[in-house]
């Protein structure tokens, strides 16, 4: 399965392939949109149940080609959404009214940051109530029950209010249609006492609906394609760098063969992670400022032309507003938008129209590969240690590069396991997820449940520090009662690390917790679960032995003590430039 939003849900705009199987909810709205679902590639529904969805729900279940993957908690069923969304295309959560809504509007809002089509579905009130001056519970005790729909209209690409059975088809169908235009998250809401009532409208199995291809303006190409050509060809140095856009574009097959026509170094910013395949022979390491893997910011800076594909140039990926980096020799390429440097942008350009087109007019240029050779040293061996001290987590990094195939994906928390899994070689057909732009702590608990729910030929291995489990541990329970493989290391350095680099305080040190028997707890015998507690590598090394053998059937979970200031060098630096960039005096009236 191709990583990431790239593989697109197969079965739009073609037949079904087999007789849809017979369903007691036919010709129901409840129907209707199970089907929908099943339509997309979805497989698996991540929800938590309340008495406005109570009903829905029960046709989601009478599906036979779809999961109900029950959460603890909404936020993590959205977080879930995320991950499946990943790994399969477009995921999917049900919620209910209001409480759930807003519950799990955090994590609709980040997957609107990294565009990921996800549909928030919501059980809504009676029909009959909208319009009433009645107060309904789980709300905030007014007769307006718009309140969740504005929160939503912020996050999500399209809203639909389906409160009656004429235009239910239409509103669902265009809300499905818009979230895979958009790539963007949408919400739609269904009033409770409407899911079981036959219409008309849904006697038929939904007939394939089809999403019209988006064509370049073929002017505007031609002439972003000439102009791009001619800035690179006259390029000494030019060098690729790939950003997290290339998934929304589907662009990943065409970024590979502008790679292999033009002979630049390829390097990723670090949202994109995982977008160019690391085995190529180009591929030069993560672009991020002064915290860039080794000699690939070297490269990148001295180049005199860089091709940026897909880039979100924020606080974070720029390391505080401090790249060294000229406008005058960028070359900025877009999903529908070519810019080149300080001269004309040009719209409705679509990125994989673009490049592949521009790899046909690139001369052949290896100046900037071979000077990538020339400085490049291997990385060392990691420093001697002696037998049994602690574990230090350039050591358990070490181990966990081993455990990488292409069998495997990696799952990054926001904080120092950022900085350490990008030091990370993907092997050939290795997944690689984290959430950068919006980065909210927590948030793999429940990526880490659906990415492994919606990639079963993958064992997804998470990375996780202790202050952000702390936020969404409860979907353990969830990972165990979906039989997940998934490796975690819970990372125990007493606090939020990624915050005391920026600016250090007492609020940044979190309650310990014993993780492993809280994790045990939550097993309860009941599934396969198995925890181990390491503080040295001689733990580490058996820990591991275990999971690739005697449990590697079961859920792992790795609780790593390590040092509190066993921080890396990069989140030092990184830590320092954004500390700077947040605490910059008001500029002068």
């Amino acid at each position: 399965m191709e990583n990431g939003i790239g593989a697109a849900p197969q079965p739009l705009g073609a037949p079904l392939p087999t007789p849809l199987p017979p369903c007691k909810s036919a010709g129901t709205l409840g129907r209707h949109l199970a089907r929908r679902l099943v339509q997309l590639g979805i497989r698996d529904v991540f929800s938590v149940p309340g008495d406005f969805n109570l009903t829905l729900l029960d046709h989601l279940i009478a599906e036979p080609e779809l999961n109900l993957v029950g959460c603890c908690n909404e936020l993590n069923a959205g977080y879930a959404a995320d991950g499946y969304a990943r790994a399969k295309g477009v995921g999917a959560c049900v919620v209910t009214f209001t409480v759930g809504g807003l519950s799990v509007l955090n994590a609709i809002a980040g997957a609107n940051s990294e565009n990921l089509p996800v549909i928030c579905i919501v059980g809504g009130p009676n029909s009959n109530d909208y319009g009433t001056n009645r107060i309904l519970h789980h709300t905030i005790g007014l007769p307006d029950f718009s309140q969740e729909l504005r929160c939503f209209q912020t996050v999500t690409c399209y809203q639909a209010m389906v409160n009656n059975l004429e235009d239910a088809h239409e509103l669902i169908d265009t809300a499905i249609s818009t979230a895979l235009k958009e790539s963007k998250p949408v919400y739609i809401s269904i009033s409770c006492n409407l899911p079981a009532i036959p219409h008309p409208t849904f006697s038929l199995d939904p007939i394939p609906f089809f999403l019209p291809p988006r064509l370049s303006n073929q002017m505007g190409l031609e002439a972003a394609v000439e102009a791009t050509a001619a800035f690179l060809n006259k390029a000494v140095k030019p060098v690729i760098v790939g950003g997290p856009r290339i998934r929304v574009a589907k662009a990943q097959k065409a970024v590979v063969e502008l790679a292999d026509a033009c002979g630049y170094p390829i390097a990723v910013m670090p949202s994109a992670k995982g977008l160019v395949p690391e085995h190529h022979p180009h591929f030069v390491g993560t672009y991020w400022g002064a915290v860039s893997t080794s000699f690939c910011g070297e490269i990148v800076e001295s180049a005199d032309a860089y091709l940026f594909i897909g880039p979100i140039f924020n606080d974070y990926s720029s390391v505080g507003y401090s790249l060294l980096i000229k406008k005058e020799k960028a070359l900025i390429v877009q999903p529908n938008r070519v810019t080149i440097g300080n001269g004309p942008s040009l719209g409705w350009v679509f990125m994989t129209d673009f490049l592949t087109a521009l790899a046909k007019r690139l001369k052949k240029n290896s100046t900037a590969m071979e000077n990538y050779r020339r400085i490049y040293v291997p990385p060392g061996t990691p420093l001697k240690r002696e037998p049994n001290e602690p574990l230090r987590v350039n050591i358990l990094f070490k181990h966990i590069q081993d455990l990488l195939s292409g069998e495997t994906a990696v799952i990054a928390e926001t904080g120092d396991s950022w900085f350490n899994c990008q030091k990370l070689r993907l092997p050939e057909n290795c997944g690689y997820e984290f959430q950068m732009q919006y980065g909210s702590i927590g948030w793999s608990v429940g990526a880490t449940l659906g990415y492994a729910q919606a990639a079963k030929d993958k064992r997804v291995i998470a990375c996780i520090g202790d202050g952000s489990f702390q936020v969404t541990a409860q979907d353990i329970s969830t990972m165990i009662r979906c039989n997940q493989t998934s490796i975690i290391f819970l990372i125990n350095n007493g606090g939020y690390t990624i915050e005391v680099e920026i600016h250090d305080g007492p609020y940044n040190v979190i309650k310990n917790w014993n993780y492993t028997a809280f994790v045990d707890a939550i097993h309860n015998s009941e599934g396969k679960c198995w925890t181990a507690k390491v503080r040295t590598e001689e733990e580490l090394v058996e820990a591991l032995t275990a999971t690739t053998g005697a449990q590697k059937e079961c859920l792992c979970f790795i609780e790593v003590i390590v040092h509190r200031d066993d921080t890396s060098k990069e989140l030092l630096e990184w830590g320092s430039r954004v500390s700077a960039a947040n605490s910059r005096p008001p500029n002068p009236q």
